[in-house]
């Protein structure tokens, strides 16, 4: 029994490491993840920012040139490229669905290209 419990222990330890690890990325994205986001939200976010950079990079668009810095404004080559950001009244569900949309704005510019 104790040691059904210290691996539930080491497992709730392993999410809490990988959630950590999603949120640092998408910080250095830009992309905030908040204190009551869920697991699921933040990796529905997670998902979102990567399919929407396979859009951008798809179109030859490059997220070194067209993301600026975090906390700064830049001057993307195409602003379809920036990254939408989160609103600060947006939902962690939202967010990942304005992103999606985003990817789909992408793709059939791609796909009209």
């Amino acid at each position: 029994m104790e040691q059904g419990m210290q691996r539930g222990d080491d497992r709730e330890r392993d999410r809490a490491r990988v959630m950590q690890e999603i949120s640092g990325r998408l910080a250095t994205r830009g992309v905030e993840v908040r204190g009551d986001d869920t697991r699921d939200e933040v990796t529905a976010i997670a998902d979102a920012v990567e399919l929407f950079e396979e859009q951008v990079f798809a179109l030859g668009g490059d997220l070194m040139v067209d993301e600026p810095p975090v906390g700064r404004e830049g001057t993307p080559d195409d602003a379809r490229f920036r990254l939408p950001l989160r609103r600060a009244d947006e939902g962690a569900g939202d967010y990942a669905r304005r992103l999606d949309q985003a990817s789909r704005e992408l793709r059939k510019h791609r796909n009209d290209v």
